[in-house]
């Protein structure tokens, strides 16, 4: 008894796959996208395919399931970028003058030495321990929190309207200091 091996063959399926693109997406280049899409799934997943089965409606199936997939993708986004324009408005108004101090604000953290900028990121925006912060810097504990105050020290210089660039005033110990007791 001869078995006849069912042919694999999605390109055969091309003009189907493009003319129900066209019907769920309305657009011919979105719709060359999801047959393209569609496509690769198939070729993924090929060994899922049964040899007795019909390779015309798993083609449609998975296709239909790629817009479907899409289609979530794009409410979900289309939510989330919903919800945060309802907190932006809420939360930060734009104005030029908020604009001008974010950027100062910015400058001043992009000026700080690089060692600084580095555990001030850590610590601040990322959220680090110290302990952690020290680790993942490879330095001790005590030279993370010594970067960290002169960072914060820069900073509130700014706040002060004092030069950022400008470092603190050193005293010198146990020698000659320049400046009068």
């Amino acid at each position: 008894m001869k078995t006849t091996k069912t042919h694999f063959n999605v390109l055969g399926q091309l003009a189907a796959l493009r003319r129900y693109a066209y019907s769920l997406v309305r657009n011919r280049d979105e719709a060359e996208d999801l047959v393209q899409d569609t496509l690769v799934r198939a070729l993924e997943k090929k060994s899922t395919f049964r040899p007795e089965g019909n390779l015309r409606n798993w083609l449609l199936s998975i296709l239909h399931n790629t817009h479907v997939d899409r289609l979530r993708v794009v409410r979900s986004k289309e939510g989330r970028e919903a919800a945060f324009a309802e907190v932006s408005e809420a939360s930060a108004p734009a104005g030029q003058e908020h604009a001008t101090r974010l950027s100062q604000i910015r400058q001043a953290f992009l000026n700080l030495p690089t060692e600084q900028r580095e555990a001030l990121h850590l610590v601040v925006i990322e959220a680090l321990t110290y302990q952690e912060a020290a680790d993942a810097l490879g330095i001790p504990i005590g030279t993370l929190m010594s970067r960290l105050s002169r960072a914060r020290q820069r900073l509130r210089s700014l706040e002060a309207g004092g030069d950022t660039d400008a470092l603190p005033h050193l005293r010198i110990v146990g020698g000659k200091s320049d400046e009068p007791n």
